[in-house]
């Protein structure tokens, strides 16, 4: 058996690995890349192997940079099933139809304003593409064992990042071999999502890296955000919080309304501005089962929030001059209704934004909390005057810590491991740790680099 590293090394995003044997392929994980122009540029490269040959793909989790690649990827041929968790499929039926949408929006875009160097720009793919990716899912329950392929025995354990995440153990039966690709790793305490599974048995293990190099904060995110929500409408402010419409959405909610039902907040008005974050709502609560909060739990965030769903609303929003919490995607400010809410807040002190996990280089949320003076927003530049706070310890990511310590949890003797889905020192320095605490043998694969497992 062979894996080839098709993406996510160097980088925390474009995540796909290809194993193969002498008679199948395949793909764990089909993400695009997003961040800084010459990464996402490698979207609209040639898929590195022919997608006709590949005969599955499995995902870890729905995470536009680990599935949004897949209508491409069925729009160029690939015809097999990909499977996946029950949540992981319900969010992607969410997420995927969203990215074609973007897609044909920027190609239009790209048309309208003439800076493409295409006469008719096309999008990578496009809505209908999405729905065509969506009818190869095939939903599994965790520990459920099945052979996507003839001689490839694949079972999803919980990984504790978002709903529906996974790690994936791939055992090819004729080397008796297992691979573990560990997803994106949750957090050990994290406030909605129960910790990841321990992995009990793995020859080869593929680790994330996103947080190799540094520890989260170890004040309290509940009491921190308290204090910003507070002294922010204590001077007239509002509050934004750019959010990850999977995940850090549902979990800011939970943790607003559970710090005003204790009076730590004043009572303000909460809205969630996001489409995509709304039905990921929807479907979190329906999932309950498969987190920490309870059915009650999950209403609260549902009755008590304000749900923004028109453009006319958001719109109407948009003119709020009233203290107020607003949460709105996406949680690194590249795109949707989150920009035109930084235009209107950003010039005055008065208004606070909060982010709320990892900023990739070369974003505009990077750029924000990296302190500039003004940022480009829909080719204007717009002053930066309101108050910019990153509470990294509501990632959903686990730290290096928090990663060392899963590993530990587990039975685990590997005769390889190899670190990806971080920047290069976060992945070298990951690597370094994992050697020194476990003597495992670690190492950063280069980009479509070969390894015999």
């Amino acid at each position: 058996m062979k894996l080839r590293f098709l993406g996510g090394t160097g980088t925390v995003t474009g995540s796909r690995y290809l194993l193969s044997d002498d008679n199948h392929r395949v793909l764990i994980d089909c993400g695009m890349y997003q961040g800084v122009k010459t990464l996402r540029k490698r979207n609209w490269a040639k898929f590195p192997v022919d997608p006709g040959t590949i005969d599955a793909v499995v995902l870890t989790h729905a995470h536009i940079d680990h599935s949004g690649y897949l209508p491409a990827l069925v729009k160029n041929g690939f015809k097999g099933k990909i499977y996946c968790t029950q949540g992981t499929y319900d969010l992607c039926k969410v997420l995927l139809p969203d990215a074609g949408h973007l897609q044909e929006e920027d190609a239009k875009y790209a048309l309208r304003k003439k800076f493409s160097k295409h006469e008719h720009p096309e999008p990578l793919f496009g809505v209908k593409d999405a729905w065509e990716a969506l009818e190869h899912f095939e939903p599994l329950h965790y520990h459920e064992t099945f052979e996507p392929v003839k001689g490839f025995e694949v079972t999803f354990t919980p990984a504790g990042h978002i709903l529906g995440s996974s790690c994936v153990h791939v055992h090819h039966k004729a080397d008796d071999r297992t691979v573990v690709f560990s997803g994106d790793v949750g957090r050990q305490n994290d406030p909605i999502m129960r910790p990841p599974e321990p992995i009990k048995k793995a020859d080869v293990l593929v680790c994330e890296s996103t947080y190799g190099d540094r520890l989260h904060e170890g004040t309290d995110p509940e009491t921190e955000l308290a204090e910003i929500i507070t002294r922010t409408a204590g001077r007239g402010g509002i509050v934004l919080i750019p959010a990850f419409a999977v995940g850090r959405a549902q979990m800011l909610l939970y943790v607003i309304h559970k710090i005003m039902n204790e009076g730590r907040i004043p009572k303000l008005p909460v809205f969630l501005n996001s489409p995509m974050a709304i039905k990921a709502t929807e479907i979190f609560c329906k999932h309950h089962k498969e987190h920490k909060l309870s059915a009650s739990q999950c209403e609260v965030i549902d009755s008590d929030t304000e749900f923004v769903r028109t453009v006319d609303e958001s719109i109407k929003l948009d003119s709020a001059r009233y203290p107020c919490i607003i949460v709105s995607a996406s949680g690194m400010a590249s795109g949707g209704r989150v920009l035109h809410h930084l235009k209107t807040l950003l010039p005055n002190h008065r208004n606070s934004i909060v982010f709320a996990g990892f900023q990739a280089p070369g974003t505009r949320g990077d750029r924000l909390v990296a302190g500039v003076d003004s940022v480009k927003i829909h080719g204007e530049y717009w002053p930066v005057k309101a108050e910019i706070d990153n509470l990294g310890s509501l990632s959903a990511h686990g730290d290096y810590n928090e990663i060392l310590q899963w590993l530990e949890q587990g039975t685990l003797e590997p005769d390889k491991v190899y670190v990806t889905h971080g920047e290069m020192l976060a992945s070298d320095i990951m690597r370094k740790r994992i050697n020194e605490k476990f003597g495992w043998d670690a190492e950063v694969p280069d980009l479509f680099e070969e390894v015999e497992i």
